[in-house]
């Protein structure tokens, strides 16, 4: 049978339901949200005078938690449009309209007796063929099921996402004995292709992969914080990025999760299993006080941290009370900072024996590594599963299995032994082979150990991997800032790999170079990479210097030069194409604006930022957002060229910055020649399959543009908004004065309001205001801050 999801049903709107709820609508999908029916009235009701059976009164709890994915912080939605594709009702009106859907996640109390008489109940209305699933973190799905019909039993698996279900990435995949495999291959590939996932399927045992491992790893950090008298805080110093980990390290992640969660998810382990295990599973005693007390983390306000006027305590494990917070600053910790990359990093922790951050970080890591080679096989069957679950699902860079390959597997193997640890057998027989890691690369593959060999890895095909590309292929051209690759079937790709991918000259070299060489010998050319972010504008530091340094004749060829890039992009033969993903900001967007078009991630935060520094765009950003403003409007219909204009004015005057690619459509960032990846890891394959199809379609570059200005009442409209903001103390005169001199650059020199004028008018225009703001010392103090502080400066 051929499974598809047009249509979804979530039972259950709390915290996780509503989310889950909120990630099926951003991706499309229309969700019915249905939850209990209140058992009494409130006092607002009764003074409407309404009953038990209205429909308000009825729906009160779901009504209630889709209003609150609009408070919630990070958002769970990714546009207030998404809320139009969520409808509520209960779990006694509405059940009938479940027959109507194509899949039904349950997320309701995380009670077996209370989830088999929702299955029950759902048996009772679903369609055959329907697909059933549970969002359970840690419950036997085997055991919610075994009293429902053999229908439901084929099309039912576990789906557990992880909190928050928009932006983290694992989706752990559970099937039964029962599931029929054509229903665990479909949801896996609808997981990942339209919910963007990044999916792992799990075995059916307590707490499935990454909550069994990470609640271990946090419970092993607390233990062994306790028997080295560590602090709260000087352990969280060590565990986060240091080790690639989140900034949250351990504590700080326990006050997010909640420590009431956590607490339950840790004794859902506990219950399960024997042991040494058990031990470990079972709370400390400070933890269980702390939830007597209501210290429950973030959302009680106080946990292992408080933060009382603007300073921020740690709690003293022994004493319960609050302290000044630490950091572990040793020899080790410096010489790990000046490593690259999480895996260094973690080598030269673990390397330092004798030092105490190095001697707590290898007393954390070791038995983790342990346990995650014991539990192969009974959570599941191949180490990349659990490699992955911890990655996508705990922000690990490096799982268990690459950490140990990381810090040298036979010398860790060794040190353990010789520290009385007993090392899971099949580990000790695959070094007995002289096989020295679990993964290795070859040929643009990965291999990684299954307990008796090596298995390729593998990948969805729209998964490409820019280094494996590299191996195979080459490297056509590179120099510091990005390099030129062959893509395959016709199509190069330019990846920027500057520090922060910031643009610089070399960047812009090698992006003329790479259209040049595309418009010889290529189909198109795609703009992008694999960092952390696409790119976060140009070279703030280098062109402070040169401004400190008097070096005006400088920085005014190289806002030509990257003017000029920009245009090559623009006006290439072949198909430009970027793709876009993370934060897109300044320069990043300016690269993208004039594409033939834009490949954006579900996250990409795209916005022109320069006024928050004290500039303004100065490659052609503010023209190119300007046009794609007016290329947005329907053809034949009169508008208001003020408006436009005014849109785009305050969109960079006020450094407007989308919080999704789907906002960035709302904000014209992204226009109807647009894309969005549902995945982010299908991002590049999508942009090729884009300059494909654009040739496909017969590409010609655009004509060049005459632009209409919004001229002199434009002008005075844009600078009176920012002088009431002024008046209203929202503006500094230094604001002011960089709004004039944006005004000046969209009204094309103060013209006629409609006066049309080549593009390089309005590109001289930003340069000329860039180059004269950028000499102001309120600008330098401005990019001074940003660049010390990391954030912006009023002045």
């Amino acid at each position: 049978m051929k499974h598809s999801i047009k249509s979804a049903a979530v039972l259950g709107s709390g915290v996780m339901g509503s989310g889950i709820a909120a990630h099926l609508a951003n991706s499309g999908i229309p969700v019915m949200m249905l939850d209990l029916v209140p058992r009494e009235l409130t006092k607002e009701e009764e003074q409407k005078g309404l009953s038990m059976e209205h429909p308000v009164v009825r729906n009160r709890i779901t009504a209630a938690s889709k209003k609150n994915l609009l408070k919630q912080k990070p958002s769970p939605i990714t546009t207030k449009k998404s809320l139009d594709l969520i409808s509520i009702g209960n779990m006694e009106d509405d059940m009938e309209k479940l027959s109507n859907v194509d899949w039904i996640i349950e997320v309701v109390v995380e009670n077996l007796e209370v989830k088999k008489k929702v299955f029950a109940n759902i048996d009772t209305y679903r369609t055959e063929g329907t697909i059933v699933s549970s969002n359970t973190s840690g419950i036997s799905v085997e055991a919610m099921i075994e009293d429902c019909s053999e229908d439901l039993k084929k099309h039912f698996l576990g789906t557990h996402f992880f909190n928050p279900p928009r932006y983290l990435k694992l989706l752990e995949v559970i099937p039964t004995k029962h599931t029929d495999p054509e229903v665990l291959s479909f949801m896996k590939q609808f997981g990942e292709d339209v919910l963007g996932k990044g999916v792992v399927e799990a075995k059916d045992t307590p707490n499935f992969i990454a909550n069994r491992i990470g609640t271990y790893g946090l419970l092993v950090t607390v233990r062994e914080m306790q028997k080295g008298a560590f602090s709260v805080g000087e352990v969280d110093s060590v565990t986060g990025p240091l080790i690639g980990r989140p900034k949250s390290a351990t504590f700080r992640t326990l006050d997010v999760v909640g420590l009431d969660t956590f607490s339950h998810v840790a004794k859902n382990v506990y219950d399960q299993v024997q042991g040494a295990e058990k031990e470990v599973f079972d709370v400390p005693e400070f933890m269980k006080k702390m939830l007597e007390n209501g210290w429950l983390g973030a959302k009680s306000g106080q946990g292992f941290f408080v933060k009382k006027d603007h300073v921020i305590y740690e709690l003293n494990p022994e004493t319960l009370e609050y302290e000044d917070r630490k950091k572990l600053k040793t020899t080790a910790t410096e010489m790990a900072k000046q490593e690259k990359g999480p895996r260094n990093k973690l080598k030269a922790l673990v390397s330092a024996k004798g030092d105490k951050a190095g001697d707590l970080v290898w007393s954390v890591l070791k038995p983790v590594l342990i346990y995650s080679a014991e539990l192969l096989g009974e959570i599941a069957d191949d180490i990349v599963s659990i490699d992955q679950a911890m990655k996508w699902g705990f922000g690990w860079e490096v799982g268990p299995f690459e950490t140990w390959d990381a810090i040298g597997l036979r010398k860790s193997v060794e040190r353990m032994q010789e520290e009385g640890e007993t090392v899971p057998d099949w580990v000790l027989k695959m070094l007995e082979k002289g096989n020295e890691s679990f993964y290795k690369t070859g040929n643009g593959s990965v291999y990684y150990y299954d307990r008796e060999g090596y298995n390729q890895q593998e990948f969805n095909q729209k998964e490409i991997n820019i280094k494996n590309v590299k191996e195979v292929k080459g490297i056509i051209k590179k120099n510091s800032g990005a390099s030129l690759i062959d893509m395959g079937d016709g199509v190069a790709l330019l990846e920027f790999h500057s520090p922060s991918n910031a643009i610089g000259l070399d960047i812009i070299q090698m992006v003329n170079y790479a259209i040049e060489e595309v418009d010889r010998n290529y189909k198109g050319l795609v703009i992008g990479n694999q960092g952390k972010n696409f790119c976060v504008g140009a070279n703030l530091a280098m062109m402070l210097m040169e401004a400190q340094d008097d070096n005006y004749f400088e920085l005014d060829m190289v806002i030509r030069q990257f003017q000029n890039m920009t245009m090559n992009i623009k006006y290439s033969e072949k198909p430009v194409v970027t793709a876009a993903f993370n934060m897109t900001l300044g320069g990043g967007a300016e690269v993208s604006l004039p594409a033939a078009a834009i490949q954006a991630s579900p996250e990409t935060y795209i916005g022109l930022v320069e006024f928050g520094v004290g500039l303004i765009p100065g490659g052609g950003g503010t023209k190119e957002l300007y046009l794609k403003e007016l290329r947005n409007l329907p053809q034949g219909v009169d508008f208001d060229l003020t408006k436009i204009g005014n849109n785009v004015f305050e969109k960079v005057a006020t450094a407007k910055v989308s919080t999704s690619a789907a906002e960035a459509i709302e904000n014209g960032y992204l226009d109807s020649n647009d894309r969005i990846s549902a995945n982010p890891d299908h991002l590049l394959y999508d942009a090729k399959e884009r300059v494909l199809a654009l040739v496909k379609a017969g590409y010609k570059k655009p004509k060049r543009e005459n632009i209409p200005v919004v001229g002199e009442a434009g002008y005075a409209a844009m600078v009176m908004g920012a002088k009431t903001l002024q008046y209203g103390g929202y503006a500094s005169d230094h604001d002011v004065k960089i709004a004039e001199k944006l005004a000046y650059v969209l009204s094309g020199g103060r013209m006629k309001e409609g006066t049309l004028i080549d593009e390089q008018v309005m590109l001289d225009l930003e340069r000329e205001a860039f180059l004269s703001l950028i000499a102001e010392p309120l600008t330098q103090a401005r990019m001074q801050h940003m660049l010390v502080k990391g954030k912006a400066l009023r002045n």
